[in-house]
């Protein structure tokens, strides 16, 4: 595994680099640089790296500026000491988002996960998604023509900030004014959205809107059961702490929905 390093704090660069090697010694680091302008020609006269570890604040801007210059066509770690760029760095499909001091715990849960996908982002064979319509978004460019549905969401574990994809998503939540978010395989995490705000990101034919509390996903739906005043009752897998209901005035729409 080939890796590259963007780093502009040198202490935190060797520390980094130190933990890169001891966690995966068969890595090789190719180099540490510093600067937006240095990555931008590195990448332009080599090969491109496996992965990418990139801090955010560099000595020339910020390195999103990047990915207007040159193409990045391998998996992203953002590296940053501040947590106001994760939505930023989502939108790039970077594949983690690591805040500083970075523990050693959290790098390898981040290499494992690029491991996962190597594959994926090997067999694509072109840039990642997203990153021209990034920069066009943080200078106002004009919104796409076709509706853009979410395909992951940004949880927060710790001090660790991470992507779940959509389709991996049982069905989201609030419990006691909390937004959570439930997977298929029974992990639940906090969110920083609001249902409102997810139902207007969310693919409607992948996600309805159950009732006040809850949105489900299609996929977790197993069975429905008739229950008073003509209201439906969901089984949902995993299953859920409490009843989730669909009103009568929603029952036909929600039947609809299931059966398209």
């Amino acid at each position: 595994m080939n890796v590259l390093i963007v780093e502009d704090e040198s202490l935190a660069a060797r520390r980094l680099q130190k933990m890169v090697q001891e966690l995966e010694p068969s890595a090789q680091v190719l180099t540490v640089l510093d600067s937006v302008a240095a990555t931008v020609h590195w990448l332009q006269q080599h090969s491109m790296p496996d992965l990418l570890l990139l801090d955010i604040e560099l000595v020339d801007g910020q390195s999103f500026e990047i990915f207007s210059q040159t193409e990045v066509r391998c998996p992203v770690i953002f590296t940053t000491a501040y947590d106001e760029y994760a939505l930023r760095a989502f939108k790039v499909h970077s594949i983690d988002y690591l805040l500083k001091p970075i523990q050693e715990k959290e790098l390898q849960q981040s290499l494992q996960k690029f491991r996962q996908l190597a594959r994926a982002y090997a067999a694509a064979e072109q840039p990642i998604p997203s990153l021209t319509s990034l920069l066009e978004a943080l200078k106002g460019g004009a919104s796409p023509a076709q509706p853009h549905y979410r395909d992951r969401i940004l949880v927060k574990q710790g001090q660790r900030m991470f992507p779940i994809l959509t389709a991996d998503i049982a069905y989201f939540f609030t419990r006691d004014k909390l937004t959570q978010l439930r997977t298929s395989d029974n992990r639940q995490y906090l969110l920083d959205y609001t249902l409102e705000e997810l139902e207007r990101s969310l693919n409607p034919k992948q996600f309805y809107r159950a009732n006040r509390q809850y949105i489900v996903a299609l996929g977790a739906v197993q069975r429905l059961h008739l229950y008073f005043n003509s209201k439906l009752k969901l089984e949902l897998r995993p299953a859920p702490e409490e009843e989730v209901l669909v009103s009568r005035e929603k029952a036909l729409d929600f039947r609809n929905w299931l059966g398209e």
